[in-house]
């Protein structure tokens, strides 16, 4: 298990550049084993969930070469399906949550596909039912086997049908999506998941030879096609680390500019971090923290302390409810952290309370945090990350912080930022691996 030293109360200065996005190279990776032909992908994030699932891939047959840093071509011509028998496979396809949307191509190109429960973040329960419904109706048979915690899906003469999402789970409606791009007929997904990770799967698809209309919407139809060809697919920067930077920004007092933005695919993420009261400058595609000595929570209209809360895009994220909450500590007002969708996110709180936060956790779901507006600053202790987003909040409060701070387990944050030591390192943070 390695961790991280952080000296805090330092304030950065600098360009950053926003990674590949983590949640859509899990789904794109995917995709590529929807045809024997030649992917190639570009700005693909060296994070560790999104490496396993690559060489995953490989082990199933898939090869991969690399083009540059970020780039590579995939080509799924001949899968081995005797590897998905063997105790190398679930040992290393559980350990991922994405390994789940293996199923959904799988049974679209093969008639079959097989998986174990996934892992992943411990943020509550995350049922799968969405999934496996989804295939049902597109005419296949679930089977699972809890014994050894199998999931197999077995589908030969899939046929489109109406499909309802009873969770808008991106997950879900990408795994539904690829399953159903080469069913006979017409497949409509109602209440679909929207984000932009979506979307930029629905792009790739149709450029794979897919008939998807709807994209960006949350109902998707989809025709059936008898088969897909290679592509070549861009992914957007992670909307996930551009809203940890901006919170990382107000938090140090630090003057940070986050570059290659794609601004307009951020929704309505810059407009949360403003209610926070912090300030953005927009230098075309790029986002530009000034450094600010206090920043001010907005109230509602009639003075009532402001709610945050995640909901389903075009709503607030939830991955980013974590870093709104640690960046409401040292804010000027009061603030109601709600995150509906996941009942144990919250639960680090107590090691920022340690570390001097004034925060209430009213229940699982809910937190308020009572800003120090500088009246004092954190101080450093040693603490343990429990899940990706909140190891990074983690890490934000201690780069504030007055004092010395250890993070332990920081393979969690690894799994979905790329060398953020070294990158953080590199505009005036003084952080060491251990």
């Amino acid at each position: 298990m390695a961790s991280f030293k952080i000296t805090g109360g330092r304030q950065l200065c600098g360009e950053i550049v926003p990674q590949g996005a983590k949640n859509e190279a899990l789904q794109i990776l995917c995709a590529v084993l929807l045809t024997k032909e030649v992917v190639t992908i570009h700005n693909i994030p060296n994070i560790r969930d999104v490496n396993k699932l690559m060489e995953l891939l490989e082990d199933m047959g898939v090869r991969r070469s690399k083009i540059k840093e970020g780039t590579y071509q995939f080509q799924a011509e001949d899968v081995n399906f005797d590897f998905f028998e063997t105790e190398a496979y679930k040992e290393k396809a559980s350990a991922l949550r994405g390994s789940i949307m293996l199923l959904g191509p799988m049974l679209a190109r093969f008639g079959k596909g097989k998986a174990p429960r996934p892992g992943g973040d411990k943020i509550g329960r995350r049922p799968l039912d969405t999934h496996f419904v989804g295939f049902q109706k597109l005419g296949a048979e679930f089977i699972y086997d809890p014994n050894d915690a199998f999931y197999t899906v077995e589908g030969s003469r899939m046929k489109g049908a109406y499909v309802w999402m009873d969770e808008i789970s991106v997950t879900g409606t990408a795994n539904v999506l690829m399953a159903a791009v080469m069913a006979e007929g017409t497949t409509t997904i109602y209440n679909a998941a929207c984000e932009p990770y979506l979307q930029q799967l629905c792009k790739m698809l149709n450029s794979m030879g897919a008939n998807i209309s709807g994209v960006g919407s949350n109902l998707l139809i989809i025709k059936g096609v008898t088969q897909m060809g290679g592509c070549q697919h861009t992914m957007l920067p992670d909307m996930i680390e551009i809203g940890s930077f901006i919170g990382l920004a107000a938090m140090t007092q630090s003057a940070i500019t986050i570059k290659n933005c794609q601004i307009p695919e951020l929704g309505i993420i810059p407009d949360v971090f403003k209610k926070m009261g912090i300030e953005m400058e927009f230098r075309g595609d790029d986002i530009h923290v000034p450094a600010q000595d206090n920043y001010r929570i907005s109230t509602l209209i009639d003075g009532s302390i402001l709610t945050v809360y995640d909901a389903p895009w075009p709503g607030f994220t939830p991955d980013l409810i974590s870093i709104i909450l640690v960046t409401a500590i040292q804010a000027k007002g009061t603030v109601l952290i709600h995150q509906k969708m996941f009942e144990s996110r919250l639960f680090f709180v107590d090691k920022l309370i340690d570390m001097g936060a004034q925060i209430i956790l009213c229940d699982p779901h809910r937190a308020t945090v009572i800003g120090l507006d500088r009246a004092f600053n954190l101080k450093g202790i040693r603490m343990t990350s429990p899940d990706i987003r909140a190891g990074v909040s983690l890490l934000i409060a201690a780069l504030s912080a007055q004092g010395t701070s250890i993070i332990d387990n920081i393979e969690q944050i690894d799994r979905g930022y790329q060398h953020i030591d070294t990158r953080l390192n590199a505009i005036g943070a003084e952080i060491v691996r251990l």
